[in-house]
């Protein structure tokens, strides 16, 4: 049986990467989770090879609780094969991305640090003593091509696009790091491509130039791309096609 975490599973792309991975594979039970598991698809919580926990990205104690929670539920010899950090924030009731720098806003800044970056390094460091199995697992972050310096010939979305560049620096640093400690692995960021969800709401307008994926279509994207991930895939910052993007 494989085991995977997925954080976010309230939300469009991680609910839909957990139900679409456990009803296409007999041989994977998911632990998914969010802020309130009452959020998740009802499909994942009813489903018997699945376990939805508590935990807030927003709170630095929460990584500390799942933690907690799964010595009960999971031996550390046992181990996980994948986690995967589906977690993101764009905007919100009094956050909203910025247009020009008098836009900026601390508060707005640390939320998006907290929820796009800090969460994954501190799920990963909760996450560790079952990585240190023998079997190769994957470490992955749903990134966003906006998060790419390089790529970055449009400015704006100060909060997103910096939170997002600072949640690729965390795979980057635990792509050299986990190696060392938890071999075989590979730590990357997939960018999921434009995908109808919360997040994307508000821009229904421009995106409809755009190629835009249901959550299910993002979803069956991302696992296609992780079904051929390797050692060598390590520290990689990868498209929903499989094709490797600029950090």
């Amino acid at each position: 049986m494989k085991r995977v975490v997925i954080a976010g599973v309230s939300g469009a792309i991680g609910g839909a990467l957990a139900t679409v991975m456990i009803e296409r594979d007999p041989q994977i039970s998911v632990i998914g989770l969010c802020r309130d598991p009452g959020k998740a698809p009802e499909a994942l919580r009813a489903h018997a090879r699945s376990t939805v926990l508590p935990w807030d990205a927003e709170h630095s104690e929460s990584s500390v609780a799942v933690a907690e929670a799964l010595e009960s539920l999971l031996a550390r010899e046992e181990g996980i094969d994948g986690f995967i950090y589906a977690v993101g924030v764009l905007h919100g009731p009094d956050m909203f991305p910025e247009k020009r720098l008098e836009d900026l806003e601390a508060a707005s800044m640390a939320r998006a640090f907290a929820v796009n970056a800090t969460g994954f390094g501190l799920l990963t460091q909760a996450l560790l003593p079952w990585l240190r199995h023998r079997e190769f697992k994957s470490v992955v972050a749903i990134s966003a091509k906006v998060g790419s310096i390089t790529d970055n010939g449009f400015g704006g979305w100060y909060a997103y696009r910096s939170s997002k560049a600072a949640l690729n620096m965390l795979v980057r640093n635990l792509s050299i790091e986990l190696p060392r400690r938890c071999k075989p692995i590979a730590c990357l960021a997939l960018h999921p491509g434009t995908t109808e969800s919360a997040l994307s709401k508000p821009f229904s307008q421009s995106l409809a130039k755009l190629n835009v994926h249901t959550a299910a279509e993002t979803a069956i994207n991302l696992l296609e791309v992780l079904d051929n991930v390797e050692q060598g895939d390590n520290g990689k910052f990868l498209s929903w096609d499989g094709s490797e993007l600029p950090w």
